[in-house]
């Protein structure tokens, strides 16, 4: 084993044990966790200003934010609720301070500039008693922080071991929350299972919220179980992709499962086809061996919940009848900003808009669980312009260098993220930015790699 790779284990086992920890104090003693989140925020902030952001220190600040955002939400550490998203664009920021941005990221200036209108379009159309910077700071900053990312990553070179760093960042507040939860409801055995939502799997928070964020920590993980060779680590990766992928399953949220097992199929699609011929044999192993976690997971999950995970994935209730509405009331919701974007194709109703929209239209006050339906039904014409740049500027970057074999797991992510859950969380839109970078693995290839234009 290279010495590089010894660090790196070594470094991988003692973030595992200090968030194993981290997760368990929380538990403890619940009125640490502000204090917690501002001494991690203050030393990222430190280490980035310290070293200039030469190591890309600004984007694993933003990964391990993205990754905690969920769990500091759910044990009020922080602020105010969109504290993340905030910390996220700022820490980015910092960051294009010190490296700039590539002259190719006029697109996402474009996008950038595209949300703005809908903000004035609100500022006419938001009734007289709603509160204007709440509404409109909670469905902005998400499009805001994905716009910031963007212009961090795009085109941006990374080394592997850099990116692998911030790929840690992401995982291990995840660590800590599942930890956390553990303690919090250590069994299904005592308590009420909610078929819409499990509250009690999640300590009375969101379940969509921590089934995404579980869900791609169990996409992580299984992604080392590919990148990375070694046994021992292998094991402790194998043990925590069992645990964890079982606190997703019992939230009874299916969004984030079902997205976590898109996005590894992303992966082995890319990741198989990049294989030499020596590991073929070794990946197709390793495939089969996930199935038999996956299923070994359902099974303890289905034991656990008395079968009723399994009704819940097949769209049944308690007493195993089915359910008319598979999307659990979303697709109303969607078709009422489109019938909005009908109605208002040039302007559209207005930035944090829709929420009143639907109370006005369909008696219910609820905000929206679709960004895409969103961008067109708040921003009219100009929502679709920032949609095409979303999805077409990436496709466009990975025809051209294809070096990044997450591309599509990331941007699948992204994408299902937000037609499930929107961008609640910062999490879709920090991951999106991350399918822009260009890998660089100088261990494989120091000198002969296709030349970045725009640096």
């Amino acid at each position: 084993m290279l010495r590089g790779d010894k660090i790196n284990n070594q470094f991988y086992i003692k973030m595992l044990l200090i968030h194993f920890g981290y997760g368990f104090l929380i538990y403890l003693l619940p009125s640490l966790s502000k204090l917690i989140l501002l001494g991690i925020m203050a030393s990222f902030l430190f280490v980035i200003l310290d070293r200039k952001n030469k190591g890309n220190e600004a984007l694993m600040a933003a990964a391990y934010i993205a990754g905690g955002e969920v769990f500091f939400r759910q044990t009020s550490a922080v602020i105010f609720y969109e504290t993340g998203k905030y910390a996220v664009i700022l820490f980015l920021l910092i960051g294009l301070f010190f490296k700039g941005a590539s002259s190719k990221t006029v697109p996402y200036w474009i996008y950038l500039l595209i949300l703005f209108p809908g903000v004035v379009v609100a500022s006419m159309t938001l009734s007289y008693d709603a509160d204007f910077r709440k509404l409109v700071a909670f469905n902005i900053t998400g499009p805001v922080c994905l716009g910031i990312s963007a212009l961090y990553c795009y085109y941006k070179k990374i080394k592997k071991e850099d990116f692998q760093r911030v790929l840690l960042m992401l995982l291990m507040p995840l660590v800590a929350q599942m930890t956390y939860l553990y303690f919090y409801t250590p069994s299904m055995d005592s308590v009420r299972i909610s078929l819409s939502g499990n509250y009690a799997a999640t300590a009375g928070f969101g379940p969509n919220q921590i089934s995404t964020v579980f869900g791609l920590g169990c996409f992580l993980i299984c992604t080392r179980l590919f990148t990375i060779r070694h046994k021992l680590i292998n094991l402790v990766d194998i043990i925590l992709l069992i645990l964890m992928g079982y606190r997703a399953v019992i939230t009874f949220s299916r969004g984030g499962v079902l997205t976590a097992i898109i996005c590894v199929i992303s992966f082995l699609i890319f990741f198989y086809y990049k294989q030499d011929a020596k590991r073929i044999e070794g990946t197709n192993l390793r495939i089969i061996g996930m199935a038999v976690i996956f299923a070994l997971v359902w099974f303890i999950s289905s034991l656990e919940t008395g079968g009723l995970i399994g009704n819940r994935y097949t769209n049944r209730d308690a007493a195993g009848k089915l359910k008319e509405d598979i999307s659990t009331g979303r697709v109303e919701l969607i078709e009422t900003e489109l019938t909005a974007f009908y109605k208002n194709p040039i302007t559209g109703i207005g930035v944090g808009k829709g929420r009143e929209y639907r109370e006005e239209n369909m008696g219910i006050e609820i905000n929206t669980h679709n960004e895409i339906s969103r961008l067109l039904s708040e921003h009219g014409i100009l929502g679709v312009f920032a949609l095409a740049i979303l999805i077409f500027v990436p496709v466009v970057f990975w025809f051209k260098f294809q070096n990044n074999f997450y591309f599509l797991a990331f941007v699948a992510f992204w994408f299902m993220t937000i037609n499930h859950s929107a961008m609640r969380i910062a999490l879709p839109a920090f991951i999106y930015g991350l399918a822009l970078l260009y890998i660089v693995d100088e261990k494989k290839n120091p000198v002969h790699r296709k030349r970045l234009a725009g640096r």
